[in-house]
Parts: C-alpha cells; structure tokens; sequence
C-alpha cells in the first residue's frame, strides 16, 4: 500500500522567490514565566514590572529566544515542512531588532532566498529569509534559517 503524501513540500517543490505568511500569535506573561522557567534566564527585564519601568524599554520584554521559538512555532505551524524537513541546519544573520512586549501580536513572513539540491542526502537545502513582525507591521525580529528537505519519492 502506497504511503499517503505528506503535508509538507519536497525539496523539489520549492522555488526562490515563494512567499508564507504565518498565522500571528499574542505574547502573553504566561509565555514569558513559562519560557523563563524552562530557559533559567530569569532576567528581571523580563519578569521584574518594577524594575523595567526604569529601562529604555519602559516594560517587561520577551525573552529574544522567547520570539525566536514563537517564530518557528509559527512557521512550522503552516505546514510547508510537516513530514519532510529532515533536518534544520541553521539560523544565520538573526537580529533582534525591537522588542516584544506581553500583548504585542506576532507573525511571520517567509521567503525561499535559495535551494539547493543535494543527492547523497535524498533532497536539497533551503535557504528562508524571515521577517518577524508585530501588530503594527514592524519588524522586531530577522534573519536566514537553513532547512535540509526530503526529496520528492521515486515512482
């Protein structure tokens, strides 16, 4: 019995130049407690009210790895990679670049930048540019993930 097709792409199927858009997501002060557990990074400008008030930032902000976790949640959420990414093999050229605070609403805006097929390993490589985006359509995060994907099966 044939194997059902997955719900991701195959490398082949990727072309420079596509585009995903992610669902958006709130970040909330659970996200923030939680993560701060999980991490051990419990920096007061993430979970001291009082404290941050006197920072630039004026109020608690997310943990940047807080964002960056959202992010792929976010993007593998979509499906593109469900069942046939193999291997995530990078993240190049992150920038953290505005905060997120609790209740800023956060999505993602993908773009294939390069794919390159690799034989030996059964599919190819992508190269993704994201663009991390809040509510108001500013961008607070940024950079270049590298995914290894599994190729189209032979017939």
């Amino acid at each position: 019995m044939p194997q059902p097709r997955p719900r991701g792409r195959y490398f082949e199927e990727f072309a420079v130049g596509d585009k995903i858009t992610t669902a958006a997501r709130t970040v909330t002060e659970a996200d923030i407690v939680r993560f701060a557990g999980l991490s051990g990074d419990f920096n007061q400008i993430h979970t001291d009210a009082e404290y941050s008030r006197n920072t630039p930032f004026g109020a608690r902000v997310a943990h940047g790895i807080l964002g960056l976790s959202i992010a792929s949640g976010l993007a593998v959420q979509t499906g593109f990679m469900e069942q046939t990414v193999l291997a995530f093999r990078e993240i190049n050229d992150w920038k953290f670049s505005s905060p997120i605070f609790i209740g800023d609403t956060i999505h993602v805006e993908l773009e294939i930048l390069e794919t390159k097929a690799i034989p030996r390993l059964g599919g190819g490589v992508i190269n993704i540019a994201l663009d991390v985006k809040n509510q108001k359509g500013e961008t607070v995060q940024k950079g270049k993930w590298t995914a290894l994907m599994r190729g189209k099966p032979k017939d």
